[in-house]
């Protein structure tokens, strides 16, 4: 500490790039300051450090970290304790540009796997960026003593030096109940799970945090669908709604909730912190939302399943477009996401492309087959559940032909759910619809494709370029990646994730040889055994902000590169 404030004393006055003589490692009382990336200017990105402190100096206990979810939970509430302590500071040091920024990765509601904090055998290492202090571009030594040798210490004071054993125990418990739900869910093919009083509604389009007044109706399972479930830490079973595997309709009037239970199910395949309303709200960590995309990129996808006979003998075996349709969009989508290994499809007609989802008897009489490439989603779901094992949650207002297909059908009343899967039966049974069903008896198999090794390119000019801007946008190279409508992506953290993931595959020249299944395998084997730090450049030093996103999310975004070149 005293060499790091000797060097802050004799750069004070210079030019901006006298801070890299301040990059290394410093000890200081109960910790060590490891100064890893010093930004060349103060508008730039701001540098990055690394607070190591010794788990002796912790309340940490060797049993919170028994499992890997336990682990992940307890670097999660340390980071949400920094994240507050920094909120909290009164005092900062100012100056040009970025001067005086202190942050961490800061999580929101969901749980997920983040470099901010991380766990090692004998030591709690939290990952900072901090814009150092500078007038013009001129150095601020004082003020940059006083960011690094008071409030660096102050912050750690407030945090993890103050943490609460009860917090953390509140934390792990929570996560040992979420898990155990999670593997009674697996073990009785149950799809998705919302407990008794959930509280589902968020506080707006741009706020995921819970909607907090006297009008939000709290989730009641109707009777017929309410499992108990035993869980650890608490004596009575956690008892909500179980939707089983299979096709399952969310039907109602309008602005009764359906939506609000898709959204809901859709983020289910993360935990969520407690107080959130949705800690019970948990789904297949491999369900994935599927919607129409006009616009996009599709290279070689074989949506035969869905399309075929397209004028001028445009083959869908080994389908590309440079701006797809809506009804084309979804079903790549969905072909692309079996090929990701999803369990489950999560769809909402109202983002859906009506042509793709219901053909109706009338249409059928109007427009033969003959003339119509699209072979409806109605008639392909069931396939897909019996030859794939893939289920589908539907939210759907406008076809009772569903009906006909649907093992399990949900009204939303009020935000209130109720069976009515025997009244849904009954109405098919009698008032029996004369639409045909089309497009063969059978599924088929998911094509393998193998992407060549040219489909990533992060050369811009003579250096690469690789950089996520905010949660749906990852400029590789001298393109756009758009995930915009990639909705279980969360957190701009799982962006940088995806786009540092993409870059080492690169490097690696893994393209070319791999399967985009086997791709995905290898990278999710690595992810659990070296870390997300293993993806970065510098794996030793600060990892970069980052969150662990799903395979799919990741394979979305390699669907989504216009330079992407796939062979079948």
């Amino acid at each position: 500490m005293d060499k790091l404030q000797s060097i802050l004393k004799r750069i004070d006055g210079k030019g901006y790039k006298a801070y890299k003589d301040i990059r290394g490692k410093y000890r200081f009382d109960g910790f060590t300051l490891h100064i890893d990336h010093v930004q060349g200017d103060p508008f730039a990105a701001p540098s990055k450090i690394r607070l190591e402190i010794p788990k002796e100096r912790t309340i940490l206990q060797e049993d919170w970290e028994s499992t890997t979810s336990r682990k992940i939970r307890v670097e999660d509430t340390i980071a949400r304790s920094v994240a507050k302590a920094i909120r909290q500071m009164d005092d900062r040091a100012g100056g040009s540009g970025k001067s005086g920024v202190i942050v961490i990765d800061r999580p929101a509601q969901e749980l997920l796997d983040r470099t901010a904090v991380q766990l090692t055998d004998r030591s709690v290492i939290v990952c900072l960026s901090v814009g150092l202090p500078a007038r013009g571009r001129k150095v601020l030594g004082k003020q940059a003593e006083k960011m690094l040798v008071t409030l660096l210490p102050q912050i750690l004071k407030d945090s993890i030096f103050s943490l609460k054993e009860e917090t953390v125990v509140d934390a792990v418990e929570l996560c040992d109940q979420q898990d155990a739900i999670r593997e009674f869910m697996a073990g009785n093919n149950l799809v998705a799970f919302i407990a008794n009083g959930s509280v589902l509604p968020r506080e707006s389009r741009i706020s995921d945090r819970p909607l907090r007044t006297n009008e939000v109706v709290a989730f009641e399972a109707p009777e017929s669908m309410t499992v108990s479930i035993p869980v650890p830490h608490r004596k009575e079973p956690v008892q909500g709604m179980g939707i089983q595997n299979g096709i399952t309709l969310i039907v109602g009037g309008g602005y009764h909730g359906k939506s609000t239970m898709l959204e809901a199910i859709e983020r289910g395949v993360y935990d969520h912190i407690s107080g959130d309303g949705r800690e019970f709200v948990l789904t297949d960590t491999k369900a994935m939302k599927v919607r129409a995309e006009d616009g996009r990129k599709i290279t070689n996808v074989d949506i035969s399943p869905f399309i075929q006979n397209l004028p001028f003998g445009k083959t869908t075996t080994h389908f590309t477009s440079e701006d797809a349709s809506g009804s084309t969009s979804q079903a790549a989508t969905i072909v692309e996401s079996l090929e990701a290994d999803a369990r489950a499809l999560l769809i909402d007609e109202d983002t859906s492309a009506t042509n793709f989802m219901i053909r109706d008897e009338r249409m059928q009489h109007l427009v033969s087959k003959e003339k119509e490439p699209i072979t409806p989603f109605i008639d392909k779901v069931r396939q897909l559940y019996e030859e794939h094992d893939v289920s589908t949650l539907l939210v759907m207002g406008g076809s009772g032909d569903y009906f006909d297909v649907a093992d399990t059908v949900i009204l939303m009343d009020q935000y209130r759910p109720f069976d009515v899967t025997n009244e849904a039966k009954e109405i098919a049974r009698t008032s029996v619809s004369n639409r045909k069903r089309e497009g063969g008896e059978r599924f088929g198999e998911i094509q393998s494709r193998k992407p060549q090794a040219s489909s990533l390119d992060s050369q811009k000019g003579k250096r690469s370029k690789v950089a996520a801007r905010g949660l749906h946008t990852i400029q590789y190279g001298t393109t756009d990646i758009k995930i915009d409508y990639v909705e279980q992506l969360t957190d701009a953290s799982q962006t940088r994730a995806i786009a540092e993931i993409l870059h080492f595959i690169e490097k690696k020249k893994w393209l070319g040889s791999l399967t985009v299944s086997d791709m995905l395998e290898r990278v999710e084997r690595q992810l659990d055994e070296s870390g997300l730090a293993s993806f970065t450049e510098f794996p030793n030093q600060h990892p970069g902000d980052l969150a662990r996103p799903r395979m799919l999310e990741l394979a979305s975004a390699l669907n989504r590169l216009r330079t992407l070149k796939v062979e079948q």
